[in-house]
């Protein structure tokens, strides 16, 4: 469970960094989400949660 809180600190920090350091790029990308369509952002969300499992996968194998 330690590791979950861990992830998802990980992730807000993360998320807060690039919101500090690029605001204005952060809203760009976000007005260009609300015109993507639902099946892009459907793979390219599955794609990441695949790369993210691997990525764990791997360095809890290591």
């Amino acid at each position: 469970m330690s590791d979950l809180v861990s992830a998802i600190g990980l992730v807000l920090v993360l998320e807060g960094a690039l919101y500090a350091l690029a605001p204005g790029a952060m809203r760009g990308m976000m007005a260009k989400l609300t015109t993507t369509p639902d099946d892009v952002l459907r793979v390219t969300g599955l794609v990441a949660a695949v790369v993210g499992v691997v990525l764990v996968w791997i360095v809890r194998a290591a």
